[in-house]
């Protein structure tokens, strides 16, 4: 068990967690399924303009793709999600995450990652969740699933007592909306998928992803 101790103070975290989201804009969520596919993916999203990768722990290469992403990759930002509970925060730490996202909280978790050096984006669906992470200082939330939780409509509704706080929207954010998300002031970046198409990974169509990727950031300019 990590000794609780941490120099970097949440407001610092707050601060990494803005000036990630803010180079981000888009953050694209990863599910490797094979090891092959680590550093080419990873390529051809940055080639497209995305060098922030959210990597999942949905699969058994995820914190292996991490470290490989971390020593081969390092100009790359790469951050673990899907993580469920402590021991997967700190398994993630070990593999050299520079930050973490969460689908959902626990008290746990949350109390954990006060104490680790990395920031945490907590996924959270209403304001009871705000209000959780709210009073350990966190001010920067993953609203998931995005569009099923109320989406923009919601977002706008939560910036009335949540004035501090900011959003990552993700689940069912694409193409359609993504401008509209992003015209908020109380949202940072948005998570998706959209660009990861299972097929396309699977036959190794990196070009189409670099171009679906540079697209997406297009929608943005």
């Amino acid at each position: 068990m990590k000794s609780p101790q941490s120099t970097v103070s949440m407001a610092d975290k707050v601060a990494l967690i803005d000036s990630l989201c803010a180079k981000a804009r888009i953050l694209p969520v990863i599910t490797i399924a094979r090891e092959q596919d680590i550093l080419p993916l990873a390529d051809a999203l940055a080639a497209g303009g995305l060098t922030a990768l959210e990597v999942t722990l949905r699969s058994e290469f995820g914190l292996k793709a991490i470290q490989v992403l971390r020593e081969q990759r390092p100009e790359l930002c790469t951050g673990a999600g899907t993580v469920l509970d402590r021991h997967m925060l700190e398994a993630a730490e070990v593999a050299g995450s520079q930050f973490i996202v969460t689908p959902g909280i626990t008290r746990d978790l949350l109390e954990a990652s006060v104490y680790s050096p990395i920031p945490l984006l907590p996924g959270i669906s209403n304001a009871s969740g705000i209000m959780e992470g709210y009073g350990l200082g966190y001010r920067r939330f993953k609203l998931f699933p995005a569009e099923v939780s109320g989406g923009v409509a919601a977002i706008k509704a939560l910036g009335g007592p949540f004035g501090e706080v900011k959003f990552c929207p993700t689940g069912g954010v694409g193409p359609a909306n993504i401008k509209s998300y992003m015209a908020l002031k109380n949202v940072m970046c948005v998570g998706g998928s959209w660009m990861l198409d299972p097929e396309w990974i699977k036959n190794g169509d990196w070009a189409r992803i670099q171009e679906v990727t540079a697209a997406a950031l297009a929608l943005l300019d």
